[in-house]
């Protein structure tokens, strides 16, 4: 992956983790693209950086569908690789890093799906908290995007699919619990219908 030399990193930069979290994945990864300050100074660690979920998007149907605990335990094993090689290693080299997403969206899935609140906090013990959290709402009523998301992954493999009831009721659900977690003090939100596309639809370095 594409990341910009150590000597592009200005000296004294203090570096940040700011995680963006959402329902929807292509909102997820316009409000991160937004927040990079500068590409010399920061990237973007995306979710499925490990492939994980690639694998089982390709699996057989007779493997049959995962849980949402195992969803949830390939999630952690996913971000303990972003941490692992993408984050840390920045964070270290005085760079900022756009963790789109992070743990609340993990976390709102968990909630929605009816696991217990006190499996989830152990589950995700080991990320280290967000400097800055900005969640991601999307309008009532929106359509959920095509984008390949966490999100959208899941819910393509629901009864239903992407646009069944079952699909409606828990992004629904996760976007209730996003809300609920959602700082009072860094209160950040952004409309699906306000996220820009990025200038000639380039991405910022990933990390």
């Amino acid at each position: 992956m594409a990341r910009p030399g150590r000597q592009a990193v200005r000296k004294g930069a203090k570096p940040r983790l700011i995680a963006i979290d959402g329902v929807d994945g292509a909102a997820v990864v316009a409000a991160a693209r937004r927040a990079i300050e500068a590409p010399t100074r920061g990237g973007i660690s995306h979710w499925d950086a490990s492939g994980v979920f690639q694998d089982l998007a390709v699996a057989e149907s007779a493997a049959g569908s995962p849980s949402a605990r195992t969803l949830l335990l390939l999630y952690a094993a996913d971000l303990a690789f972003r941490l692992r090689w993408e984050i840390r290693p920045a964070l270290a080299e005085g760079r900022t890093v756009i963790a789109a997403p992070y743990v609340d969206t993990a976390v709102a899935y968990g909630r929605a799906a009816g696991l217990p609140a006190g499996w989830l906090t152990n589950l995700f013990r080991f990320a280290p908290r967000a400097a800055d959290r900005r969640f991601v709402h999307v309008s009532k009523g929106h359509a959920q995007s095509n984008a390949a998301g966490f999100f959208e992954f899941v819910c393509r493999r629901m009864d239903g699919g992407r646009k069944g009831a079952a699909a409606r009721r828990l992004i629904a659900a996760a976007a209730a619990q996003l809300r609920q977690r959602e700082p009072l003090a860094q209160t950040r939100t952004t409309d699906r219908t306000s996220v820009r596309p990025t200038v000639n639809g380039r991405r910022p370095p990933a990390l």
